[in-house]
């Protein structure tokens, strides 16, 4: 940040995020110009809630003024249009830190995010936070003044800057608390500067608003326009929440959820609900329509607003629901909690256990609901929080039935990579005699949809989940049934299909195990190091070999994982499975001269088919050349 000062002013530059943030502002947002006084009035009302619970510890905060209110004026003849509160105020040092940096977790992933689409990229600045720069999409110049609470009149600070990269800093005296926030308007937005106008857009965007937002009271006298010194409050000023749901219309649902997720778009669904019984609390909980940039961000805190008794405690209370459900928004009031709560004391509170409870029940509910009756709407629900629902199968043991019915997958029911069969799908769909579900993993969708581990299945016409998620692997290792039906990996330990093999494949299968003992034998000498056994295999039709992971070790995908993310993995071999049939497993059934190249090439196409790497390419390169240069030659 450069800085030059003269007296008591300072003049500094914008970190370069903030240089970069005011031109997307500007660009992305123009077409949507209005919300900038939803974001500034949002941003008063966050600063007059921060008062609010400061003041439970220090009363003098107030200084003799508890009457917390958001004041809208403009001036027609100066073209400014000011917007000011009574809240938390700031010092110079967190004026300088909120208006002139962004210190804020997952900053260079949120640039990388945007995508030049106006509208796409207008949700993610939503969900950033930083809607105080939103006032330069109609202001060519702001000026900020404010005092925080409990500071001397002498330590008033004034900040100013026409969004061209500076702003000036300066010490002043301040006899208010709070800040004002002064829109020096561009010449095209005149249309701004008008009482119903202004009315319109802060009953359109922010009638939620808890604290009164006030105006100079207008009349009409002989035709003429009269601005008394009257103030009027112009928004409802009471706790939306607070409200009965008769009384609340779609729109003023709509209006508070972009108020508390910071979001530009729609939210999927809601849940309103007042909870009465050992705990008394009110939920207002929303699924977002888009995950925010920071979804994946482990530094980034997210959780739900809390209240006790309508009064702000804090922001991204994440005890109030479990990680797995961290996409949610909206605000939980409580009757019973203490004012003076702390995240430490969240953490251990029953009342806290009890409240998580029932929030995590009501948007597992919320959203099976949704499953069953909307389902183009979970479909984008799946799209966007998909991968994190699924954590929930190995943190939230009590609800993991509910969580697994929710669950969405790809499979080979069709060729598409969209995960949208259920497992009450897949059980539906099962044939006659079928006991289990059967799954794949992998780490692509190709991978999985070209595995020969699915080869027997195909050609019986067995549905198998196609599971290429990171999480998936987790997923299995914690629901290992469903409806009575054990999940089984096809590519794990011996393939059983019960009552789905006649007593005539049952027969041949013995048949060519007993027949091939001796080559059975020979290539787990030839390849003592690298295998833990070898057998005839009856999942494959048309590939030479595959390769299996014992039941009580670790599969491949989950061990490349692992390793991937720097973890020690448990040394454990792979079970070679040979399709007895298989022109190049009969050629090798009578090879002499060349036997432990082929051996080897075989267990190598098997390690490449399943999406293992080689220790040595240039190796199996060699043994293929030399092979093919000997082709005749048994």
């Amino acid at each position: 940040m450069t800085q030059s000062a003269t007296a008591n002013r300072e003049t500094m530059g914008f970190q370069t995020e903030v240089k970069q943030l005011l031109q997307l502002m500007i660009h992305s947002l123009y077409s949507n110009r209005e919300i900038f006084l939803r974001e500034l009035v949002s941003n008063a009302s966050d600063a007059c809630d921060k008062l609010r619970f400061e003041a439970l510890h220090n009363d003098a905060l107030f200084e003799n003024d508890s009457d917390l209110k958001i004041r809208v004026a403009y001036d027609a003849e100066a073209k400014t249009l000011t917007i000011a509160d009574n809240g938390i105020g700031m010092s110079r040092d967190e004026v300088i830190n909120n208006l002139g940096t962004i210190a804020k977790s997952g900053t260079r992933e949120f640039f990388s995010k945007l995508s030049g689409d106006q509208q796409k990229d207008a949700s993610l600045i939503g969900q950033f936070g930083v809607g105080f720069y939103s006032a330069f999409i109609v202001a060519d110049k702001v000026t900020v003044r404010s005092r925080r609470a409990g500071e001397s009149v002498a330590q008033g600070v004034v900040w100013e800057s026409d969004g061209g990269g500076e702003f000036t800093i300066e010490m002043t005296e301040q006899a208010a608390r709070g800040t004002s926030i002064t829109l020096h308007l561009r010449d095209d937005q005149g249309d701004l500067l008008n009482g119903h106008k202004l009315r319109s857009i802060i009953h359109k965007y922010s009638d939620h608003i808890v604290q009164p937002i006030v105006m100079k009271k207008e009349e009409w006298k002989d035709g003429a326009q009269v601005i008394t010194a009257e103030d009027e409050t112009v928004n409802q000023a009471s706790a939306l929440w607070a409200r009965a749901k008769n009384d609340i219309s779609e729109d003023e649902y709509k209006a508070f959820y972009k108020h508390v997720g910071h979001d530009y778009e729609d939210p999927l669904a809601w849940s309103h609900a007042r909870v009465e019984g050992r705990q008394e609390y009110t939920q207002l909980l929303y699924i977002p329509a888009r995950a925010p940039f920071d979804l994946w961000d482990h530094n980034a805190r997210h959780g739900i607003k809390l209240y006790v008794r309508r009064v702000f405690i804090m922001d991204d209370a994440e005890q109030l629901l479990p990680p797995y459900l961290r996409f949610v928004r909206g605000i939980v009031d409580s009757s019973d909690l203490p004012l003076n709560v702390s995240r430490e004391i969240l953490q251990e509170s029953k009342d806290i256990e009890a409240i998580r409870k029932g929030c995590t029940g009501k948007v597992l509910g919320l959203l099976a609901d949704m499953a069953e009756n909307d389902k183009d709407k979970f479909a984008t629900f799946w799209e966007q929080f998909g991968r994190v629902l699924k954590e929930g199968t190995g943190q939230d043991f009590a609800n993991q039935e509910k969580i697994a019915a929710l669950l969405r997958f790809a499979s080979t029911h069709s060729d598409s990579e969209e995960q949208n069969v259920s497992l009450a799908d897949y059980v539906a769909r099962m044939k006659e005699g079928q006991d289990k579900i059967y799954y794949i993993t992998a780490e692509t969708f190709n991978a999985a949809k070209n595995s020969p581990h699915l080869e027997v299945f195909r050609k019986k016409g067995i549905e198998v989940l196609l599971l290429t998620d990171r999480v998936d692997e987790w997923v299995v290792g914690s629901v290992t049934e469903f409806s009575g039906k054990s999940l089984v990996s096809v590519a794990k330990g011996g393939l059983d299909l019960g009552s789905l093999e006649d007593e005539a494949e049952k027969q041949e299968q013995e048949k060519q195990a007993s027949d091939h003992q001796e080559l059975i034998a020979k290539i787990k000498t030839s390849l003592a190091e690298r295998v833990k056994s070898v057998r005839v295999t009856h999942r494959l039709t048309d590939s030479p070999a595959c390769l299996v992971a014992d039941d009580n070790d670790m599969n491949a995908n989950m061990a490349r994982m692992l390793k991937a993310a720097g973890q020690k993995v448990p040394t454990s071999l792979p079970i070679l499975e040979i399709n007895a049939t298989h022109p190049v497993v009969v050629r090798l059934n009578t090879e002499q001269k060349h036997f432990d190249d082929w051996a080897a090439v075989l267990f190598e196409q098997a390690l490449l088919a399943e999406g293992g790497q080689l220790d040595d390419p240039a190796g199996f390169v060699k043994r293929v050349n030399h092979l093919m240069l000997n082709m005749g030659a048994a």
